[in-house]
């Protein structure tokens, strides 16, 4: 046997997006159910076609999802709270689940499930949900139909399962009603459907099955490691089951290598992109009997592998454990990665030699596979290698000796404000003037068709940009109306002119560069397209003063700058990995304070700088946290710090859990913190009341990623509960995310009920105003 060419997981999407449109055109009731699993299917089929015609001989099959592949595990072991069940169509349930389901004809309305980071990825997962008396049903309908599909592609097929320990470390319990349990609880009762499964996929033929464990490389407590001790000895030990490889990705498996290694698995897949350095103790590790598949190919990032360093690794596990017990894999899923380069025509052809999507990813791990046995490997992709990587290296747009002038000048007095917060408050309070509970949302608001088909024409040079100034400024006065129509207190200008929060920054500074085709899913239907950070990062001129000021000149209330943060701009990109990601993060910081200072000289009272990816970049093992967040932080103050105590900063975070780094988060020191709660109901509150938290909050009470409208009701309930915990004079009111994926009609229902929310909480907590 010969050195294995194997996949863990293909992009869902799309080559055009057609999953995204075909989900879009389902849910506003244009196609029908039918039409969109036909879309899915003819999806599937094709990337088997791509993934057999590259040469893989592990196909992974089950890994499409319509959504989210923890939703998926989720519906399939029956882990569907009540009150979903009275929904009997199955596909309306499941998107329910994902996005909640507001029918008042039929009297139907469900809030969605919880939805946070799939570990330090901008991809969101659906969070499961199980209750005080959980029970399972296993319905592996989707899995076995998807087999059965792909069965045309000639063999090779690999089922990738959420592995039972990950789905519980995921799942959170039923709020308010399960005290003193945890998932783990459950694991004697889920374990039995994945037997069930392996049984029924063993009398479908199949070989071999992935089960992906990545919580593997998570600091894990004594209960889990127990856990993981039970399930995969039991999983294991089923009779007759297929071949079964244990992926674990995202970093190293450390102290969990001994439950890896000693699983009874037939494999086991590492990252060792993420984690070079653990290739030793994995083979020394590995029993006789157990393959090693090697994630050497980058599944978070676009840059081409280095193939002659991938190679020495190959060949360093194949003298010590043989060929025919090794594997070479991408680090993890493509899911993360963007589909075929071949869709750029736009890019350089010296930045295209750089780059490797997902199809040319199939391809370097073809190419590595068929060299293992070579002691020198030769041939044309290893010469492209090798010339992609020395022009890279030596090109002159890589480097800007103005960029690390001004990084060598950052001094300490560039990270602070010049008064701490309790002056910064009394002062930024007598000139604002504003009300309890004061009302604002996150930033952006509806690219509705029109805005997006005028930036469609204008980038095609068809629409001349005097016409498409004046219909961004058409839009924008629409917004500052409709907003001060509804009754908020702070506005903003709605980012018509933005595509994307991180692609609008990117395009203005340099040392950037931009794809056509590169989209990546961020959750459900969501896809994002994150620019390449290639060189050296600078700010050639102001990027967003004139669409602020311009909104300021349009009403008396204070409008909100609005600038994407450092952190989340290198999080949100793909990142240059030839020196510290903290470097260009502080790049991107110096860049953006001058925007800052540029937005205050302007007459600009508030500023958002957000950061939704500070605690998705935050390292999955804790000793690694402290050096992480001393950056972060620093980042992000050197963009703030710049301005007088009058001028109110504030911030955005979402769907993460902050309990661990709220520490980081004060120090940080921004004058307002909005953060996502609503999902959740304001359970993560919790954490900032024992934190204490000293600066002011907006607890999100309306969840923007649902299409149902919140209720005046639910969203006061929200508020008032906030009140009881945190000072109702430190409280603000706004939606949990930006508002563009939305359509006007329910936003505006949405907005008012907020508005009103916010007067019943005033009204509750007996004040008018804090100034």
């Amino acid at each position: 046997m010969s050195v294995l060419a194997t996949c863990l997981g293909y992009p869902r999407i799309g080559f055009e997006r057609e999953l995204k449109k075909a989900l879009e055109s389902f849910w506003s009731k244009k196609t029908s159910a039918a039409d969109l699993q036909q879309c899915a299917a003819g999806l599937r089929r094709r990337h088997w076609s791509l993934m057999k015609q590259a040469g893989i001989d592990h196909i992974p099959v089950g890994d499409f999802s319509l959504y989210d592949q923890v939703l998926d595990t989720a519906v399939m072991v029956g882990a569907i709270p009540a009150r979903y069940r009275a929904i009997k169509d199955p596909l309306v349930r499941y998107f329910a689940m994902a996005r909640g389901l507001q029918e008042s004809g039929e009297g139907m309305d469900v809030p969605a499930l919880e939805m946070t980071k799939w570990f330090d990825t901008n991809y969101h997962y659906i969070v499961p949900e199980l209750a005080s008396k959980q029970t399972f049903a296993l319905n592996a309908s989707k899995l076995l139909g998807e087999i059965d599909e792909a069965e045309t592609t000639g063999g090779g097929l690999r089922p990738v399962l959420l592995g039972p320990v990950t789905f519980l470390l995921l799942s959170k319990m039923e709020q308010g009603k399960t005290k003193g349990l945890t998932p783990l609880a459950f694991l004697d009762q889920l374990i039995p459907m994945y037997e069930q499964l392996l049984a029924l996929l063993a009398e479908k033929g199949i070989q071999w099955v992935q089960i992906d464990e990545p919580c593997l490389t998570l600091e894990l407590d004594d209960q889990a490691k127990a856990a993981y001790r039970t399930a995969l000895t039991r999983l294991a030990a089923c009779p007759g089951r297929p071949r079964l490889l244990l992926a674990s990705y995202f970093g190293a498996l450390e102290d969990n290598l001994p439950l890896a290694a000693g699983s009874g698995f037939d494999a086991l897949h590492v990252d060792l992109v993420r984690a070079p350095d653990q290739l030793d103790a994995v083979l020394g590790a590995l029993p006789a009997t157990m393959h090693v598949s090697l994630g050497l190919v980058d599944g978070r990032n676009i840059w081409r592998t280095d193939l002659d360093a991938a190679h020495a690794t190959i060949r360093k596990a194949v003298e010590m454990i043989g060929p025919d017990r090794v594997m070479v894999a991408p680090s993890c899923s493509l899911l993360h990665v963007p589909v075929d380069l071949a869709g750029e025509q736009k890019l350089g052809s010296t930045m295209k030699s750089w780059l490797a999507f997902a199809a040319q990813k199939l391809n370097e791990v073809r190419v590595l596979a068929d060299a293992a046995g070579s002691l020198t490997p030769s041939g044309q992709p290893f010469l492209d290698s090798r010339a992609a990587r020395a022009n890279r290296l030596a090109s002159p747009m890589v480097r800007n000796s103005h960029v690390g002038e001004r990084m060598r000048g950052i001094t300490e007095a560039l990270f602070r404000r010049t008064s701490p917060f309790p002056a910064r408050a009394e002062r930024q309070r007598a000139r604002f003037r504003l009300p309890l509970f004061p009302t604002t949302t996150i930033g952006s608001f509806p690219q509705t068709g029109a805005v997006r088909s005028a930036r469609a024409t204008w980038r095609a040079g068809t629409l001349p940009v005097p016409d498409y100034d004046k219909f961004l400024k058409e839009e924008t006065r629409a917004c500052i109306a409709k907003q001060e129509a509804i009754g908020l207190d702070v506005l903003v200008h709605g980012e018509f002119e933005r595509n994307d929060m991180v692609e609008y920054f990117g395009e203005q500074l340099d040392g950037f560069a931009f794809t056509e085709n590169g989209w990546v899913q961020s959750y459900g239907s969501r896809c994002v397209k994150p620019p390449v950070i290639f060189g050296d990062v600078s700010r050639p001129c102001a990027m967003t003063v004139e669409w602020s000021t311009y909104a300021q000149t349009l009403t008396k209330r204070p409008v909100k700058g609005m600038l994407t943060g450092p952190v989340t701009i290198l999080q949100w990109s793909f990142v240059r990995d030839d020196q510290p990601r903290q470097d260009t993060c502080l790049q991107i910081a110096l860049a953006l304070r001058e925007e800052v200072v540029d937005l205050e000289q302007a007459g600009i009272k508030m500023i958002q700088v957000d950061e939704p990816a500070i605690r998705e970049g935050l390292p999955l093992r804790r000793r690694e946290w402290k050096d992480y967040l001393r950056w972060a932080v620093d980042a992000f103050k050197l963009a703030t710090s710049g301005v007088r105590d009058d001028t109110q900063v504030h911030t955005h975070m979402c769907y993460s859990e902050f309990g661990d780094i709220l520490e980081a988060i004060a120090e940080m020191d921004a004058d307002v913190i909005s953060i996502e709660t609503s999902r959740s109901r304001m359970e993560l509150l919790g954490d900032f009341v024992r934190y204490q938290y000293p600066n002011e909050i907006g607890p999100g009470v309306y969840d923007i990623h649902s299409p149902r409208v919140p209720t005046k009701e639910e969203m006061a309930d929200l508020l008032i509960s906030a009140g009881k915990v945190l000072p109702a004079t430190r409280l603000w009111v706004n939606p949990d995310c930006g508002l563009k994926t939305r359509g006007w009609p329910e936003v505006q229902a949405a907005l008012r009920n907020m508005v009103e929310a916010a007067r019943v909480a005033r009204r509750q907590f007996g004040e008018e105003r804090v100034g």
